[in-house]
Order: structure tokens, then sequence, then C-alpha cells
């Protein structure tokens, strides 16, 4: 029987993880997060809300801790797929179930979310204009017309995954995943999803200034 699996890297999300994961199993039953060298108490919280953990000994990055959640589903034959999913309460269950759907119903081997496809999301000038800038680079260096080039919330299907191989451990990992899906040709697809803002995600989320060295590091070489 196959199933789809989520990966969700977690580092010091002691506070809303265990909720995320509670509302994510309802639909979502198998899941591997990823501690990345949290020095609070995620890994037993993610453990008791019913995930499998798997730990890095110290802090590697997000790259790194979605390459490493990567090669714990595909050790599982029945996976189909996986969707990669964020620990901090931004995404919504709904949207990674419908985007399952689109890969199970033979349209795309790949689903990248997006949160311009639709005006659900609230973005504030700058952070969209640093966003827009990541997706207009990205569309010179892979021709991927992509609305949504750094978005966290994306599922993939097992032919995909095996071939996929993370190197950028931190926050450039998310164009490395473009620049790759480029390389091996997925049928794609984009899917409209509502990112939630909260004032906890903001005080853990990625900062404007490094949205500009991810575009720094990856093209201006």
């Amino acid at each position: 029987m196959s199933r789809s699996w989520i990966v969700m890297p977690v580092y010091n999300e002691a506070a809303v993880v265990g909720e995320v994961l509670r509302e994510l199993r309802r639909t979502f039953p198998h899941v591997v997060c990823v501690d990345d060298g949290s020095s609070d108490d995620s890994a037993r919280i993610c453990a008791e809300a019913g995930a499998v953990v798997v730990q890095h000994p110290i802090n590697l990055g997000q790259g790194a801790a979605l390459q490493t959640g990567f090669e714990y589903a595909l050790q599982d034959p029945d996976m189909d797929c996986v969707v990669t999913f964020d620990s901090d309460g931004q995404h919504r269950v709904v949207d990674a179930w419908d985007m399952v759907g689109r890969i199970r119903s033979g349209e795309a081997e790949v689903v990248l979310g997006s949160r311009f496809l639709d005006r659900r999301t609230q973005v504030s000038a700058l952070k969209r204009l640093v966003l827009r800038t990541a997706a207009f680079f990205s569309r010179l260096s892979t021709g991927m017309d992509l609305s949504d080039a750094h978005n966290g919330l994306r599922a993939i299907d097992r032919g995909t995954l095996s071939r996929i191989r993370l190197t950028q451990n931190r926050m450039a990992h998310a164009s490395e995943i473009v620049n790759q899906l480029a390389d091996i040709q997925p049928r794609w697809v984009e899917h409209p999803v509502q990112i939630i803002y909260t004032d906890y995600s903001k005080s853990k989320g990625q900062s404007l200034l490094n949205g500009v060295n991810i575009l720094a590091e990856l093209f201006v070489k």
C-alpha cells in the first residue's frame, strides 16, 4: 500500500511543533522529524506527538535536515511521495493534501507550493521584492518559470526524490532543489498555497538580508 511521508526539519521549535504535528498527523500519519541539533525539548515533543525522530548531533542547517529526511523516507519501499513541511506552523495541511493528490492523480511528479498564485498570503512589499527577485534569477538559471522559487512546501514523487542530493546545508538549498529539478526534468506544476505568518514564525524566520545572501551565493559567482 503506497503512502506519503512528511519530511520536517526541526530546530528549537518546542513551543509549537507539538501542536503542528498533532494537526498534521490527523491527515498524514507518517512523519519524520529531523531534529537538527536542537538545544530544547523539540526531539522529545516530536516523538511524543507520534513522529519518527532522526537527530543530528549538531546543527547542520535545513538543507542537511531535508536530505537526511529524504534518505529516511526512501528506506520505506511503500513510500510513493514526500512532502517537505515547516515545523513552525506556517504551512496548511489541506494544501499539502491537495498537492499529494495532484501527484497521485498522475498530473505531475513534483508539485511546488506558491504563495503568489492567489491573494491569500499577506507578504510585505520588501519580502515580496526579495522573493520575486529570487524567482527571476531562478528562471534565468534553470528555465523553470516559477512564481515562488523559495517556498518550503513541496510534494515530490519517489522517482524524482531518489535523484535529488542536497549539498547546500543551509537556506540556499531551496535554490539548489530547483536547480536539480531543472536537470532531472520531472513533470511539475505549481500549486496555490497560503503561508500563515504568525508572530512566532516571523521571529523564527529567515531575514530579508539572508534572502539577499542566498541570491548572492547562488547566482553571483
